[in-house]
């Protein structure tokens, strides 16, 4: 048998119990001994519900630990790049929850030492690892359906997060339209040349006076590779969580639907009905989360390269910014014109 891999946990908050979880139960190649996160008390928790070995309130006791050698960081937003660079610089292997950063200058500088130091690193971009997505991507590269004219996307929240949470996310490019971001490059398999967004404040004023955020856009999107394609999002959806793909070619075109709480549908004299979309993403998404870790303990299992590069997480961050200058210059906005 393979000996698992030791791995250490950087944050204790939803998306780190989701992963602390899955390695601790679910992925026998992996042996999480230790958990990191400035709340102690959480992080004891976590790792004594989860019989995880370790628990500290400092990141760099995981890093100065020399069993471990890999580290999932799932921290706030603006330590990701920090803790990156510091892994890469302790000689572990980083799974990194997005965004790397907002800033195109940290990210570069992290990506830098992580080449430096020679160790892997895969981004969490976990919409990837769903079945549907992936075996979307597999026809499209068959070429059965033919070459790529248009990409339409559909990404609605049931409810926006916390107000003090959208103050410091980025905004909604670059928090919830940034996975839109990933998934368009992943199922056209070419980059993005030009964005051009609209929006507003839809569903709460407080969005906009407080968050300095907008609610809801649409973004018409040009490719390299001549097609062209949108991306809808809104923070609220009264039905639940919407997520929808259209792929369109020269030769047909191909869907991923919403997943539905149940198979059941009814007919009578009033209509067809069927069940709502899961309410949120975790419910959506669980088996992908599960997936993309398996991937990446995998990958130091077979010493080969990450399925989501340090580049896939650079893209969107580079096409949100755009959109960002965008919707405020009322204009479409080249990539070159953030990335030169």
């Amino acid at each position: 048998m393979t000996t698992p891999v030791p791995v250490g946990i950087i944050g204790a908050g939803r998306i780190a119990q989701i992963h602390a979880k899955a390695l601790a139960h679910l992925i026998p190649s992996a042996n999480p001994i230790a958990i990191a996160d400035i709340n102690l008390d959480a992080a004891r928790q976590l790792a004594s519900e989860l019989g995880i070995e370790h628990a500290y309130d400092d990141h760099r006791q995981i890093l100065k630990n020399p069993a471990i050698e890999a580290v999932i960081i799932c921290s706030s937003t603006d330590t990701h790049a920090p803790f990156m660079i510091q892994a890469a610089e302790a000689g572990k292997h980083i799974f990194c929850e997005k965004p790397i950063s907002i800033n195109l200058g940290l990210i570069d500088e992290a990506l830098d030492v992580v080449k430096q130091h020679g160790v892997k690193l895969q981004i969490g971009f976990h919409k990837r690892f769903d079945k549907g997505y992936r075996d979307a991507r597999q026809l499209i590269e068959s070429g059965a359906y033919g070459e790529p004219r248009i990409l339409n996307l559909t990404s609605r929240d049931p409810a926006p997060p916390s107000l003090d949470y959208l103050k410091g996310s980025g905004g909604i490019f670059l928090d919830m339209t940034i996975h839109d971001f990933d998934m368009v490059r992943y199922l056209m398999g070419c980059e993005v040349e030009e964005v051009y967004a609209v929006g507003g404040v839809m569903v709460d004023p407080k969005i906009g006076s407080y968050a300095n955020d907008i609610d809801t856009t649409i973004i018409t999107l040009k490719f390299e590779n001549g097609a062209i394609g949108t991306i809808n999002n809104c923070r609220q959806s009264e039905y639940g969580y919407d997520q929808r793909v259209e792929w369109f070619g020269s030769k047909g075109s191909i869907q991923v639907e919403n997943e539905k709480t149940s198979t059941l549908v009814t007919s009578n004299n009033d209509g067809i009905s069927s069940a709502k979309p899961p309410y949120f993403f975790l419910e959506r998404y669980m088996d992908a989360y599960q997936a993309e870790l398996e991937a990446f303990i995998q990958m130091l299992l077979d010493d080969s390269e990450p399925e989501v590069t340090g580049l896939d997480g650079r893209m969107p961050v580079v096409i949100g910014l755009a959109a960002w200058k965008s919707y405020r210059e009322g204009r479409p906005v080249k990539l070159s014109e953030i990335d030169g």
